[in-house]
């Protein structure tokens, strides 16, 4: 179960509530449970709306997976990792992976032969990523801006 699930999970699976407001939730994260700041718990969830994790309507926040299949070790403390953003290229490719029921492997490979064999070299990774993306019907388009900065760092 994915880290990211498990904190979002918590808040509800404690308060036994379906939805829960805004302040609710980060009271919890970074109050109740001590886990994170504030500022780390808004950020949480902007990046739990962004995946799809979470919606908001209204003002009150609701998961989008089922929290009760969430197992939450008992005396657990969500890691550093939580707040590490993964790179975009290898999001993108994660989800191809995910979706094709393919290893990563195999998806970065097949991203790899396309640039050389098809572009000679010359296409990015970020750009690959999106055509494999497109080939596969996979979404990129939240993934879009995070892309766009990777380039303009390399530049």
């Amino acid at each position: 179960m994915p880290e990211l699930e498990i904190v979002l999970a918590a808040p509800f699976r404690h308060t036994r509530k379906e939805r829960l407001q805004k302040n609710d939730v980060i009271f919890y994260l970074a109050l109740d449970r001590k886990w994170m700041s504030r500022e780390q718990a808004n950020t949480l969830l902007e990046r739990a709306l962004e995946k799809g994790l979470l919606t908001i309507t209204d003002g009150w926040i609701t998961p989008q997976f089922d929290i009760n299949v969430v197992s939450i070790p008992l005396g657990y403390h969500p890691s550093g990792d939580l707040f590490i953003e993964p790179e975009p290229t290898q999001e993108l490719l994660t989800r191809i992976a995910a979706q094709t029921k393919r290893p990563l492997q195999e998806i970065t490979a097949e991203m790899n032969h396309m640039i050389a064999e098809n572009f000679g070299g010359k296409l990015r990774v970020e750009a690959a990523s999106i055509l494999l993306a497109k080939k596969y019907h996979v979404s990129f388009t939240n993934l879009l801006n995070p892309l766009k900065e990777q380039v303009m760092k390399k530049k």
